[in-house]
């Protein structure tokens, strides 16, 4: 069993690697989850905010991932998250569970069982498990990790609980004073600005800054919310006269 202790940097992996530097920014927390995921053989990972019930959009509440953009278009396009018994489960209870993609289509009652396997297979994420997590004030959300490797054991499954409650913890943490500072942004948030601010496409700053299309549109939006502004370019303008990017 893994020693949860308070220094989040020092904890071990199951492959024996050792998280080091500090855990400070939403990016360091992004790193984290991202080793984690693949220490345990997973795919990818997703924090997922837990959708209200007129919510259609898993984009929308997809807090953090590492998802490809396209399982998340995918999802989205073919209306999977209503009648999702994973949704439905997140809602309700707050028990860690697995799940495999071929018993929940023949659990879904509206017909988009195959269209729901063809979404996680093409993503290579037919199986994994959904992790439920809180924040202090008691707003819910989740931590999956996905991908092809054998279904987890009961100390595998103990382990990563462990793992999110953590991880969550710290990102609410992050959250929590980035709101606090309201008005700063991020290295990363600058560092998208500029290049928006020099023309570039989402594709274009996403190649630059190895990271995900998802990843610098998060960045942009948060950037975007922080400067109280109403869309990209906007933003950009409001950073120049701040003196925020040159």
């Amino acid at each position: 069993m893994i020693d949860f202790s308070a220094n989040l940097s020092a904890l071990a992996l199951p492959d024996g690697r050792t998280i080091r530097g500090p855990i400070c920014c939403e990016e360091d927390i992004r790193r984290v989850i991202a080793q984690v995921a693949d220490s345990y053989g997973f795919r990818g990972f997703l924090v997922l905010a837990i959708p209200e019930t007129e919510s259609n959009s898993l984009s929308v509440n997809a807090l953090m991932t590492n998802y490809a953009a396209a399982f998340l278009k995918g999802y989205d396009s073919a209306g999977l998250i209503n009648g999702s018994p994973v949704i439905q489960r997140l809602r309700r209870s707050t028990i860690p569970f697995t799940y495999d993609a071929h018993q929940l289509a023949r659990r879904r009652a509206d017909g988009k069982g195959d269209a729901a396997v063809c979404v996680f297979e093409q993503a290579n994420m037919p199986r994994g498990l959904y992790l439920p997590v809180h924040d202090a004030s008691g707003h819910r959300a989740a931590i999956a990790f996905g991908g092809d490797r054998p279904v987890v054991s009961n100390d595998e499954l103990q382990e990563l609980n462990l793992w999110a409650g953590v991880l969550y913890s710290k990102y609410t943490e992050v959250r929590d004073r980035d709101k606090r500072g309201a008005g700063s942004l991020s290295r990363r948030e600058v560092e998208c600005l500029r290049w928006a601010a020099a023309g570039k496409t989402t594709s274009e700053m996403a190649k630059i800054l190895a990271l995900s299309e998802y990843t610098v549109n998060h960045y942009l939006n948060r950037a975007t919310r922080k400067l109280d502004s109403v869309n990209r370019v906007q933003t950009v303008a409001k950073a120049v006269r701040a003196g925020l990017i040159n």
